[in-house]
């Protein structure tokens, strides 16, 4: 499928079947993933899905091709915004950060932050990766029956290690209030997200206030660990005898152009990051487990590999570029259960994709669930195999028949953390434990991360040492 231009007229964009007066309303709240990739199998890379009754109803312009992704995210990025009804439910939820700013916000945002995401700076984040994986490896010594459920152990050390590196020593005073909020605010974003109309959300139905409660909440920890680390900051912004943890380098984060965070714009960025960087990282240890625990052959391959790497050593940053099998695990498992499976944008302007054209102020979905299993790119798509992430299998497929973390200026500015993590700790838990796989069907659904509907279980025998 070759790249578009924003000239010329379009064949008409082909649309999903439905039912009269709703469209497809139904098939997307049981299941949009399934409805998103039977839209592709039925009518190719670009499809319309109407969604809705008349006079509510939302038209979806979906873009499955790698090519058609890469447009939307890299080469054209300026026609395609954030404007959508979804990312404001998020705005008004967790802040105006990274993740849901626009035009000189999020620029300002981003030279500010950027040089907190350096290679070096995050590869000092190792050891408290590290230090929450062998908690969780300790707690697994009592697990009833040998049985863990891998998606909650693993959101919980994502959770705490995320907290540790953004809190320091107030880990404790956080990861409570994050696990009892955090639920009850991103299924609030997705009904409100999600629906064809909302009643304001000043309101006070119960769904409101339980959402204010648990906003409040969260929000009056961060503002209070904030206030501390700026009332005890020095003239240079550090703190003495204090360890640099994220939220103190975020405080001290200033140019003479951008200036600095004040305390709203602070508690919008922590909140972000404790959003974006527990809940994807999570999924994919969870799914790396769960595929792991099917397939012994590659569990195997995999111990083999960090048990040659690694020996007793705990890893550490540079044994990322030492353990590409492990690697290549984790992108599989990336690959087949992406943390974002929908992406959306709105266009700003009419743009050819491929032969078709997708008009001006349209919703725009991209499904790196869908793209993910694109045969075109990815034979046998629902297989899971490591080997298609050498250097050389990669090589050959197009930049964004893989894109996990989104891609071009709006690329995701944690995935060197991600990896990090992800890497560090699955090879500390494979060394320790192996893995037998109890629920073998996962069920899924697009949240703002890829849900689990029901836990992911799986037996784990101590490995020889």
């Amino acid at each position: 499928m070759a790249v578009g231009t924003n000239t010329g007229v379009g064949a008409e964009v082909p649309g999903l079947a439905g039912v009269p007066l709703l469209g497809s309303l139904f098939d997307l709240k049981s299941d949009s993933l399934g409805t998103y990739l039977r839209a592709q199998h039925e009518h190719g890379d670009v499809v319309r899905i109407s969604a809705g009754p008349p006079g509510l109803r939302a038209e979806l312009y979906c873009v499955f091709s790698a090519e058609g992704a890469q447009q939307v995210l890299a080469s054209e990025s300026a026609n395609f915004r954030k404007d959508n009804a979804f990312y404001q439910e998020v705005r008004d939820s967790f802040g105006n950060g990274l993740l849901t700013s626009q035009d000189e916000d999020y620029l300002r945002q981003r030279r500010l932050v950027q040089p907190l995401f350096t290679r070096r700076r995050v590869d000092g984040y190792a050891d408290a990766v590290a230090t929450e994986t062998r908690s969780t490896l300790d707690a697994w010594r009592d697990a009833p029956d040998g049985v863990v459920d891998v998606s909650e152990a693993m959101m919980r050390l994502a959770l705490r290690a995320v907290a540790r590196i953004l809190f320091g020593t107030d880990v404790e005073a956080t990861v409570d209030v994050v696990d009892r909020c955090f639920p009850v605010i991103t299924d609030y974003v997705l009904r409100r997200g999600y629906s064809p109309a909302n009643i304001p959300r000043s309101w006070p139905t119960p769904a409101n206030k339980r959402a204010a409660a648990a906003m409040d909440e969260l929000y009056a920890v961060c503002d209070r660990i904030i206030a501390e680390r700026r009332g005890a900051a020095g003239p240079d912004g550090t703190r003495d005898g204090a360890g640099e943890d994220l939220l103190t380098l975020l405080a001290a984060a200033r140019s003479s152009d951008d200036g600095g965070f004040d305390a709203a714009e602070l508690r919008d960025q922590v909140l972000i990051f404790l959003l974006a960087g527990h809940e994807t990282t999570a999924t994919s240890l969870a799914f790396s487990l769960h595929l792991l625990a099917r397939h012994p052959e590659q569990q195997d391959r995999a111990r083999e590999e960090i048990s040659r790497v690694l020996g007793d050593r705990t890893p550490e940053a540079a044994d990322l570029d030492r353990l590409p099998y492990l690697t290549q695990v984790l992108k599989e498992a990336m690959r087949l259960y992406p943390a974002a499976p929908v992406i959306g944008r709105r266009a700003v302007a009419a743009t050819r994709v491929g032969e078709h054209t997708i008009p001006a102020g349209a919703d725009v979905i991209l499904a790196p669930w869908v793209t993910h299993r694109h045969e075109r790119y990815w034979p046998d798509p629902d297989r899971f195999d490591p080997d298609r992430f050498t250097p050389e299998a990669e090589a050959q497929r197009p930049r964004y028949a893989w894109f996990p973390f989104g891609g071009g200026p709006r690329a995701c500015i944690g995935q060197h953390f991600s990896m990090l993590e992800s890497v560090i700790a699955l090879a500390m838990i494979l060394r320790e434990y192996g893995f037998e796989a109890v629920d073998t069907d996962i069920p899924v659904s697009a949240g703002i991360t890829l849900r689990t509907d029901g836990p992911v279980r799986c037996r784990v025998r101590n490995t020889p040492r």
